[in-house]
């Protein structure tokens, strides 16, 4: 996450950019980002046939390229895009770019410490690479890339057994693992998905498939004892390094934790759990039957529902969630059990304030965007948006938007909505 306490937090409206300009100024332009602290605006731009680079505040990179895509800032403000030329792939950062290259480069992350990590394709072979150095070893395929939140440790899916076509009987036996920081656990899997970290970065576990029907947990190689129908994403108690996982029984869905039943198996559906970060309790969407979905918190789950939840997030006292709910094409927000009175065309994970008080998202309604507070909108929408960030005081949101062919940056007090 970005410092935000570094910012300026002065209440008000600036323009940072007059980007009506930029149209005429290059042949093309696409791809508006926002940097964390509303401070700079970029976006992909064409000077000439063939050629491509980046434009932040109405600067362009020197560097020009034959493709340009997937720009990211990072928390710390520095401007990130994919870049090819002559065939190779390589990541350009704010202008230069990495003096390795690559077959393909994709899914940029940014961690906490500043460094910048890549999933990577070599001479046919797989892995990760971070700040332009790749992993010592690299793999047949590899997926599910995964950045630990020290910003160094890298994990992944990985084939360590060759298959040829239609080889049934050795996929069976099992030619996956996971590979932390590029070595390979010793257990090979029919299948294995979605590693996750522990909050140190020591311990990583994940999903796997021991037999056609038989699924569990696996935590630095070493499986529960316990199997099931199904199982989805396990993820770490912050503070007991518990290991929590959905998993399926007589075709219902609960929550287990080291193996061991905590939530009896009566729900329709039930995944992305999350742990407040003392521990103490554990939220997850949740089906109560065929479309009713919800949240729950230790296995109680809220009565209001909807046919489909996403994007749930926990208030960082852990005490109150929220998420999205959709029914066909209307999106509401649902927050401590109750649905905001509004529906929206579209709208966006729900961001709490640092003391839990406040909950803001970002919507589209009637093609125009702005954000929401506690079921309040701000007093103007605009062309486009971005997510809401709350002062470190969480007095104060961040709005960062595009109005008028121009880049503003609105710092608006919570009274103002």
């Amino acid at each position: 996450m970005p410092n935000a306490s570094t910012w300026d937090w002065n209440p008000g409206r600036r323009e940072v950019q007059d980007i009506s300009s930029w149209s005429t100024k290059f042949e093309w332009v696409e791809e508006f980002h926002a940097s964390a602290d509303g401070e700079k605006i970029g976006a992909v731009v064409k000077t000439s046939d063939g050629d491509f680079t980046a434009c932040v505040n109405g600067q362009e990179w020197e560097e020009r390229y034959e493709r340009v895509f997937y720009l990211k800032f990072s928390p710390d403000g520095r401007l990130t895009g994919i870049t090819q030329q002559d065939g190779e792939w390589t990541l350009a950062v704010d202008g230069k770019h990495w003096p390795e290259t690559y077959g393909y480069i994709w899914s940029t992350m940014f961690g906490s410490n500043g460094s910048i990590v890549c999933a990577v394709q070599q001479d046919g072979e797989y892995g990760m690479g971070a700040d332009g150095v790749l992993w010592e070893n690299l793999f047949a395929n590899a997926n599910n890339f995964t950045l630990g939140s020290d910003g160094k440790s890298t994990a992944a899916v990985v084939q360590v057994a060759p298959l040829a076509q239609a080889d049934i009987e050795t996929f069976q036996k099992g030619i996956y693992s996971i590979a932390v920081n590029g070595e390979a656990w010793d257990r090979v899997f029919m299948n294995c998905y979605t590693p996750v970290f522990d909050a140190k970065c020591e311990k990583v576990a994940c999903q796997i498939r021991k037999s056609l029907y038989d699924y569990t947990i696996a935590v630095d190689g070493k499986i529960w004892q316990r199997e099931f129908q199904c199982v989805w994403d396990p993820c770490f108690n912050p503070v007991s390094g518990a290991v929590a996982a959905p998993v399926r029984l007589g075709g219902k869905w609960g929550m287990a934790q080291d193996g061991e039943i905590i939530w009896p198996a009566e729900f329709a559906q039930c995944w992305h759990q999350q742990f407040s970060e003392d521990g103490s309790k554990l939220w997850a969407i949740v089906a109560t039957s065929l479309g009713k979905f919800t949240l729950a918190v230790n296995g109680t789950p809220w009565s209001v529902t909807a046919p489909v939840v996403l994007d749930m997030a926990v208030s960082p006292d852990g005490n109150r969630a929220a998420a999205l709910g959709k029914t066909d094409y209307v999106y509401t927000v649902m927050c401590d059990g109750k649905v905001w009175n509004d529906s929206y065309a579209m709208a966006w994970k729900p961001v709490f304030s640092p003391d839990s008080s406040k909950v803001a998202a970002k919507v589209e309604k009637n093609g125009r965007f702005t954000v929401v507070l506690d079921g309040k909108p701000y007093g103007q929408d605009f062309e486009q948006c971005w997510e809401p960030i709350f002062s470190p005081c969480s007095t104060k949101v961040l709005i960062r938007a595009i109005d008028g062919g121009k880049f503003v940056r609105i710092v608006a007090d919570v009274s103002d909505f």
